[in-house]
């Protein structure tokens, strides 16, 4: 076909197009994510530390006798609640909300000194570990600093009053119209990496705050050291093609709840994984999780929220895609809720559930195709005649492939195997011997199976 052709051919299609907005169109591919990927969080998974709670003390100090501990159950990075200075004014509880900053070059002095927060870096550095901080970039403290010196660095209402985002009332809104503020903020971030050698940030409702600025931000870090970079985000996907490594997995949680209490399906789960694939920018993930310090202190502990169902889902977070989180206490069985304005120790006592955790970190870094972004297996769903119980799906990356079958129902199941396994293979988790020549597999209620293959 001549070229005068071809173009009259295009114009016509483009045309025919425009009238018809319900013509169907083809999916676009992902987006390739342009954020650096540092080295180390191919394989690793992430450990929330709620310092408050921890210990008795509540220190940096405290906190770094259980750094062995946390070596031995096998977790690469530590992310930090926020350590800096709570405000006073217009504080909630008795001890106010880790995320209203009064100084974001300072340490909380209830935690220790910043000289004994370097100290824990190091050591967890040398302990093979990483070191993230919990960044509140969106608002601060009423009586931060910047509240009376720089009025013009906030946002203002109709009447021309500083003013508190959503219902938060301890904490007051930014202006990121301001260049000034924008500076002074990119300079608190580069000061901790510098100064204290921390690893990246988890930051506070990142979507809240412009995508530029968090760009720039990733810029200025990776020219002092790599870094990862979490957005507390789900919905601004933007935020994955050049400043953020991973978001939160907040749909995939809830479908997890869903299913522990009835209300979804794991064809359900599958349908939103499917979007989620075709979603972010190929090389971002996603953090998942069973719970974080918002999801037990508002709405109820693992057990509460998913009974029966809560190992089975736990699992389940480390063989999808994305980076698995356990948060502080969960291998100790943490059941109940923690205070966020009080007081409220970690019962310690009981550290049953640590080999359990033990067995799925060991399970994610002796298996490739369970890595993180490009460093992983996509998961690739296999023939399945009961979807809205069973998930069937199988991960491959270079010649390791990971099985997984999934009962995620409280009712027993009968599932047909229909996939390249035959005979007889070992559950990898259990060393439990399952037969894939039989025309159907028994799952208990909650039951799964993970197979390791070489291929």
């Amino acid at each position: 076909m001549n070229n005068y052709k071809l173009n009259i051919l295009v114009f016509f299609t483009a045309v025919l197009t425009a009238c018809n907005p319900g013509a169907p169109t083809q999916k676009e591919a992902p987006l390739i994510s342009q954020t650096p990927v540092p080295e180390w969080l191919n394989d690793a998974v992430i450990y929330e530390v709620n310092l408050r709670q921890y210990t008795p003390e509540g220190s940096f100090e405290a906190f770094a006798n259980h750094l062995p501990r946390l070596q031995e159950l096998g977790v690469d990075i530590l992310w930090f609640m926020p350590i800096h200075p709570i405000g006073q004014e217009n504080r909630k509880g008795e001890l106010g909300s880790y995320y209203s900053i009064r100084d974001y070059k300072a340490v909380n002095q209830e935690f220790g000194s910043f000289e004994d927060f370097k100290a824990l870096v190091d050591k967890a550095h040398e302990l093979g570990m990483k070191v993230v901080l919990d960044w509140v970039a969106n608002h601060t403290a009423w009586d931060h600093a910047w509240v009376s010196e720089h009025p013009d660095w906030y946002e203002k209402d109709s009447t021309g009053n500083m003013f508190a985002p959503m219902d938060w009332s301890d904490v007051v809104q930014l202006d990121y119209d301001n260049p000034e503020m924008r500076a002074a903020m990119q300079d608190a971030l580069a000061f901790w990496v510098r100064e204290a050698n921390i690893d990246g940030y988890r930051c506070d409702v990142a979507g809240m705050v412009p995508v530029d600025f968090w760009e720039e931000a990733t810029s200025n870090l990776q020219q002092i050291k790599p870094v990862f970079m979490l957005a507390e985000d789900e919905d601004e996907t933007a935020l994955l093609n050049k400043a953020f490594n991973a978001n939160y997995g907040w749909a995939l949680h809830h479908l997890l709840n869903g299913l522990a209490q009835g209300t979804a399906k794991a064809s359900d789960l599958q349908a939103h994984i499917e979007e989620q694939q075709q979603k972010l920018p190929r090389g971002a993930f996603s953090m998942q999780f069973t719970t974080n310090h918002d999801e037990n202190s508002w709405n109820g502990t693992v057990f509460e929220r998913m009974g029966a169902a809560y190992p089975t889902l736990a699992a389940l977070t480390f063989v999808v895609e994305g980076m698995p989180l356990i948060y502080s206490g969960q291998e100790a069985g943490l059941n109940k809720q923690l205070e966020f304005f009080e007081k409220d120790t970690i019962d310690w006592s009981d550290l049953s559930l640590t080999p359990f955790y033990q067995q799925l970190i060991r399970l994610k870094k002796e298996n490739p195709a369970l890595w993180n972004g490009n460093a992983g297996g996509s998961m690739e769903f296999l023939n399945n005649i009961k979807p809205e119980q069973a998930l069937v799906f199988k991960r491959t990356r270079d010649n390791n492939s990971i099985y997984a079958i999934f009962n995620l129902s409280d009712q027993p199941l009968f599932l047909p195997i229909d996939f390249s396994l035959e005979g007889q293979y070992e559950d990898t988790l259990t060393g439990e011997k399952i037969n894939l020549s039989n025309e159907s597999l028994e799952l208990a209620p909650w039951a799964y199976h993970l197979i390791s293959t070489k291929e």
